[in-house]
């Protein structure tokens, strides 16, 4: 099961989602005192849509969380996303800014190699082979070419 981690005592509250973790140990290995959030297990397969950016969360009742798609139905050629390639290098700057502070500050962290690695994958982007717009996250196309793909979400 994959887990998602709201703001405590946000139930109802649009946008209090704050990390998702893939996997028990993904949670175990997070920064945060996890007493003070709300975690809510979820099936791998809304995980996925998540971190892939096909849907986003809303918010969450009792332990059932509110997806919405990125794409609503009958707009299938009409995307929210379209990224020019400033757009995309502004967006990888802002998430290697986040990971360099979790790696800056949690060195011992059994999750240290995957973030050092991704954070490596992301520097070494060739943004001009990239047509654009691009029309997929950056997480999406990097699934796509078979590259790992994580969320800003999942930074421990």
């Amino acid at each position: 099961m994959s887990y998602f981690i709201f703001l405590k005592n946000s139930e109802g509250v649009i946008s209090s989602l704050v990390k998702i973790a893939e996997n028990q140990s993904d949670l175990n290995n997070s920064t945060l005192n996890l007493s003070d959030y709300t975690v809510i297990e979820d099936t791998q397969q809304n995980f996925d849509s998540v971190r892939l950016g096909s849907k986003f969360v809303v918010s969450y009742s009792a332990n059932i969380i509110t997806y919405e798609n990125t794409v609503k139905p009958g707009y299938e050629n009409i995307t929210k996303i379209n990224f020019s390639k400033d757009i995309l290098a502004d967006y990888i700057k802002e998430y290697k800014d986040e990971i360099q502070l979790f790696l800056q500050n949690y060195q011992s962290s059994p999750l240290f190699t995957r973030w050092t690695d991704y954070y490596n994958q992301l520097s070494n982007l060739n943004l001009n082979s990239i047509n654009y717009p691009l029309n997929e996250t950056l997480e999406q196309y990097f699934q796509d070419n078979g590259q790992p793909a994580y969320s800003p979400l999942q930074i421990p």
